[in-house]
Parts: C-alpha cells; structure tokens; sequence
C-alpha cells in the first residue's frame, strides 16, 4: 500500500511511519466498510425473491429502503459526538455489533410494517460508522495523505457490490434449504461477519496516536506533532456549536453536493438488480452482472483519489464526477440494450465513487479540528437523507407510477448537475473569502 504525499521531499521517517499507519489500519477499516455496504444493499438483490413472496409494490419496497436512510440522518451526529466521547475502538465495535444482529433478523420479517421497522433499525445501528471512521481518519492521516486513502477506504462501497452481487445471487440459490427461501439466507449468512468483525474492533483498533504501541517512540512523535501542526492551520469553517453548524448554509451546501453521488449509489444498489431483471437475466446472472459496473468503479476511484492529491486538486475532480453521474442517467433516455444498460450503471457508478475521495479531503480542509466530528456527520447525514431517503424513495414512486426506469432517473440526474456546479461556485466563494478575510469563516 504505497503511500506518497503530494509535495515532496519525504523523509524516510515519513514515509516508514505513513505505511506503517496505513498497513494497520486500512486494510482491516475496508473490510468493515465492504461488510457494511453489503449488509445495507443487499436489500436490492433480495427483492428478486422478497417482493413476491412479501407482496412488495415497487412503492413499498422504496420507501422501506429509504427508511435507513431517515434514521442514519437522525442518529448520524449523535452517533459521531459518542465516538469523540467514549473512543473509536470501543465505538465502532458497538456499531458493527448491532447492526449484524439487526441485519440478519431481516430474515425474518413478516410483510411490507416488520420490513419497515427492521430497515429503520438498520439504518440507526449504522448510522456513525462512515463519518466515524472518516474522523478517526483524521486523527491519524496528515492532509496530504486523505484523499487517497479516503478512496482506497472507499473501494469498500463499490467492491462490496463487486463481491456481494454474485454471492447474494449464489445465497438466493439456497432457495428450500431447511426449510427457509434464498433471501432468508442472505440476511443471515451476510449479518454474522459484521458480528465477528465489531469483536475484533476491540482488539485490532487503537483510539488515537499517542497511544499507538506499535509505532516506534520516534514514528509517533513525528505523527503527533504534524498532526498538531496542521491542528493550527486556519480553516475556512471555524469552532461553532452544533446548532450553529446545522444552521449554517455551507454545510447545506456541501450535503446537496455529495448528495448527488450518495443517491446515485443508493438508488444503483437498491435499483439495479430489478432493472437488469427486465432483461430476462436469471438470480445468479443478475449478481454476476452488476458485478461488472462495480469493478471498474473500484478501479476508477483508487486512480481519481490519486490524481487528486498528485495535482492537490478538490473542486474539479469532485465537479466532473457529478457531471458524469448526469451524463450516465441521462443515457437511459436512449437506450433499451443491455450493454448499454451496463454501460449507464458504469458511468454512474464511476462518477459516484470516484468523487468520494476528493470530495471529503476537501471538506476536511474546509473544516477546523473542533468542527470536524459534528461537521462530517451533519454533512454525511443531510446528504445520506436527501440522497437516500428522498431520492431512493422517489425513484419507486415515479417507477411506480409511469413503468420507466428512465424517467424515474431524471430527478438524480438533476441533483448530481446542481452539485456540480455548487461545488464549483462554492470553492470559488471560499477562495474569495479567504483572500478577503484570511481569519476564516464563523458562524455570524
């Protein structure tokens, strides 16, 4: 796992310190994200068989999905301040716990009110995980390293499906095995790792630097007094209570655009498996081919979070994506193929994880040290609810409604433009403050 700032020289301390962070801590942080992504998406290949047999109107089964999305929003930040306060470790162990128990007994819903209740639950239990760790993130990855390694952490979300497509297909074959259909399975057998894994935060996890017994005396000196260093670096988003911080437009703003790329995602995941059915496609077809879009995906962001730090460049590279993510669901408009169709999840799916890494290197530099646990959360839930809840939500409902996947598509494409553009405008207003009032913004 190479790990190479933008501006150079790098001492070798450096350079033996950062890989030594990044070998401990990325690889097993992925394989929670990758299990988490699973754990909320696989919804959508469990409708193959779920919606029939549960009596599940495209309606329904959109505003289940977006029910995660309702109560990570509410619980987000909350969430986020209880892991400033009781540490990383001991935090993200009790959010792994609980939503593997809560995933699996999906298996066990009943009909269209249990599913509902089930997926509110998820989405609480979850809810603090992504921005927790993109804090804990910061406690350890000085500003030249994030956004890279924001994207390799990231390669969970389109790796999950990559993974998770083909084997939720497989599990759905488990269709009469003692007595339980395929979707039962899949909640089951997906839920017990997040189990396993939430145990093992307790053992593999260390809160912060300072406390980092397997650096040497001399690697965390050198990490606590840079991290300390860029502490003091004046920030365009200063210290405000969270109340404050809610009420203030920027923060609004960054939601709408990492709104965009949030739905895309969500709306893909849940989505797509019902859209590539229309082709004829059997269960274990459909897992292998929306595999496909989500590889290239994984590939695309690892070499998009590189380009960003390389050029140390955040607002186009978080522009272009969004624009992309347009372009691709506008596609819909003119296709009926199923390359084509693969072709539009691709397009989708590139510009919405490619933009993830880029993006929240830029809001973390826009954000002070004591904003940062509320900020990232507030930012991540805004947009998960708008992004999640509303869109996913509408998506089923104009479906619903007219039987076009394409025209369900045209609000989406509209968030991602907008966002686009907003993040251009925005790093252009800050920019300009910044030269005005070089003391950075508060909230008054």
């Amino acid at each position: 796992m190479a790990v190479k700032p933008a501006t150079a020289p790098v001492s070798e301390l450096e350079r033996a310190t950062m890989h030594r962070v990044a070998w401990r801590l990325l690889p097993f942080l992925i394989v929670c994200y990758l299990i988490a992504i699973i754990d909320r998406g696989n919804i959508g290949m469990a409708s193959l068989q779920m919606n029939h047999d549960l009596g599940l109107t495209p309606a329904i089964f959109g505003f289940a999905s977006s029910l995660f999305f309702v109560s990570y929003f509410l619980i987000e930040v909350p969430s986020n301040l209880a892991l400033q306060k009781f540490g990383a470790r001991i935090w993200i162990a009790r959010i792994m716990i609980t939503w593997g128990i809560i995933s699996a007994g999906t298996a066990f819903v009943q009909g269209a009110n249990s599913l509902y209740v089930m997926r509110f639950l998820l989405g609480a239990a979850e809810a603090g995980f992504f921005p927790g760790v993109l804090l804990y993130m910061t406690y350890w990855l000085p500003s030249a390293y994030r956004a890279r390694m924001v994207a390799i952490f990231m390669v969970a979300i389109p790796g999950a499906n990559f993974l998770g497509s083909p084997l939720s297909g497989f599990l759905l074959t488990l269709d009469g095995w003692m007595g339980m259909r395929g979707w039962h399975w899949l909640f089951i057998l997906e839920g017990i790792p997040a189990v396993l894994l939430g145990i093992a935060c307790l053992f593999v996890l260390t809160d912060r630097p300072e406390q980092a017994k397997w650096l040497s005396e001399e690697q965390r000196n050198w990490l606590v007094n840079r991290l300390d260093e860029e502490k003091q670096r004046k920030t365009n988003i200063g210290h405000m209570s969270l109340w404050k911080l809610l009420k203030h437009k920027d923060i609004w703003v960054l939601a709408l655009i990492y709104s965009g790329a949030s739905a895309a995602g969500s709306t893909m995941s849940v989505w797509a498996p019902q859209l590539l059915k229309t082709f004829g496609l059997s269960n274990l077809e459909i897992g292998f081919t929306n595999a496909i879009p989500y590889g290239i995906a994984s590939v695309a962001m690892i070499i998009w979070g590189r380009s960003s730090d390389r050029t140390n460049e955040r607002r186009w590279h978080t522009s272009l994506t969004l624009l992309l993510i347009a372009a691709g669901l506008l596609l819909a408009l003119v296709t009926s193929s199923l390359p084509a169709t693969v072709l539009l999840l691709t397009m989708v799916l590139i510009g919405a994880y490619s933009m993830k890494g880029p993006f929240w290197a830029l809001v973390s530099t826009w954000l002070s040290s004591s904003t940062a646990a509320a900020g990232l959360a507030a930012v991540g839930a805004l947009a998960n609810l708008i992004g999640g809840g509303v869109m996913v939500n509408v998506y089923g409902s104009i479906h619903d409604a007219t039987g076009s996947y394409a025209l369900a598509m045209l609000p989406l494409a509209a968030l991602c433009a907008a966002g686009g553009i907003a993040v251009l405008l925005m790093g252009r207003k800050l920019r300009r403050q910044a030269v005005e009032a070089p003391s950075s913004i508060n909230a008054n």
